[in-house]
């Protein structure tokens, strides 16, 4: 295994030149993770039927990732967490065609790749289906452009593969094509799994998510992160919080939206929902309802990926950090 580069060697290679644009290949031997960190950018919501400022968006994001990573700048929170050569996929939740991560924000996501060193043709912005991007106003683009993006459609494995309890075909873009991915979701409150920001994303990469929503998602949500194709691939989870959705969810309800203005991301996926069930459940007793627990609709499966080593999931454990 190659040495660690200190900081100070680091930065005098790049002063020196003698590391290029795509230079900051990952300068550790493994991706960066800050268990239970929570990094947040604020970014106010526009006024309705306004999209967001590219600029605003842009820097929101880069103040989440920072504040996310430890690291001093974008650039270097991308070199902790990719290599100019991976495959990167950036899985987004479309479900609520108002409530879905605002393209802004994640073009600010795809432009820091592409000035890293990934080139467009290894950025794959991805949904289960090409209606849920449309519908979210994103352009299908399979080739040409700044990035690829399309839905799954029926493009699964051949065969299903099992964690713990679910057996599922996956995706062929998470199993074989991407080395690397992101999670992109909203924050909003779940009728059946109690909250959905970051774990159920990944219910859109399996062919028959609808088999696994006994028990309030309990332990298939986990069971579905799990598994080495997200587990061992996955680098980063961001949550669009701009607009966030206390209850009703998670179909779209504009009487229960709150402008919680934050852009939220993390290197533990497990953390932005025990985060996030915090959030929902506080803006739920500002208006007079019970918690989801109380509500019955308990998020169990977050203790259950914490126990299974994916992250912290103790919502009184999670550390901010407001950039």
């Amino acid at each position: 295994m190659s040495r660690r580069l200190t900081r100070r060697e680091l930065v005098g290679l790049i002063g020196a030149g003698a590391v290029a644009g795509p230079l900051l290949a990952r300068a550790t031997s493994g991706p960066v993770v800050r268990r239970g960190r929570v990094g947040l950018g604020t970014l106010p919501p526009p006024p309705p039927g306004r999209a967001l400022d590219r600029g605003a968006a842009r820097a929101a994001l880069e103040r989440a990732l920072v504040a996310a990573t430890g690291e001093p700048s974008p650039r270097l929170a991308m070199a902790a967490l990719f290599s100019p050569s991976d495959t990167v996929g950036i899985k987004l939740n479309c479900l609520a065609r108002s409530l879905s991560p605002r393209v802004e924000l994640v073009e600010a996501l795809v432009g820091l790749l592409r000035e890293y060193g990934v080139p467009a043709h290894r950025i794959i912005v991805f949904e289960r289906s090409d209606r849920e991007l449309r519908q979210a106003r994103y352009t299908i683009r399979r080739e040409g452009g700044d990035y690829q993006c399309f839905g799954v459609a029926s493009d699964y494995d051949s065969e299903p593969s099992t964690s713990g309890e679910i057996g599922s075909c996956f995706a062929r873009v998470v199993s074989t094509t991407c080395t690397a991915l992101v999670g992109f979701g909203v924050v909003k409150d779940h009728d059946l799994a109690g909250i959905s920001a970051s774990l159920k994303n990944w219910y859109g990469v399996i062919h028959n998510p609808n088999k696994y929503h006994d028990n309030h998602c309990d332990p298939y949500v986990a069971d579905v992160a799990r598994h080495p194709f997200i587990k061992d691939k996955l680098r980063l989870t961001i949550a669009d919080g701009v607009t966030a959705l206390y209850h009703g969810g998670p179909a779209w309800r504009p009487d229960t939206t709150w402008p919680l203005g934050l852009v939220v991301a993390s290197t533990d996926q497990v953390a932005v929902d025990a985060w996030a069930w915090r959030v929902i459940d506080d803006e739920r007793r500002r208006h007079g309802l019970p918690t989801v627990e109380a509500a019955g609709r308990p998020p169990r499966f977050i203790a259950t990926a914490a126990r299974y080593g994916l992250g912290v999931g103790d919502p009184s454990a999670i550390k901010e950090v407001l950039a």
